[in-house]
């Protein structure tokens, strides 16, 4: 590691930045992966809750060999510059 680094972490810079989308708004993340529950607080301020709230998030423009799919609670996606994610809220009542 360089000093630079060293320098860039001592003041909490982030190593790096992705700009995903999320529900068509651009959103600036510094983790390399994130969890069902991140991607949901991304869309949604406040989450929608309830007994009868289904949450689902799905994405394309992804890592590798999983460009596209979906999460469920308790899942994890590798982040990628561009990648889009849509978020939607149902009701099952």
């Amino acid at each position: 590691m360089n000093d630079k680094n060293k320098v860039d972490h001592a003041v909490g810079k982030p190593d790096k930045e992705y700009t995903i989308v999320v529900n068509t708004r651009e959103k600036v993340v510094t983790e390399r992966e994130l969890t069902y529950g991140q991607v949901v607080a991304l869309a949604f301020n406040p989450v929608p809750t309830g007994p009868y709230i289904i949450i689902t998030v799905t994405y394309r423009r992804g890592q590798g060999n999983k460009p596209e799919g979906s999460l469920v609670e308790g899942e994890t996606v590798k982040i990628k510059e561009g990648m889009i994610f849509n978020v939607t809220a149902t009701d099952k009542s």
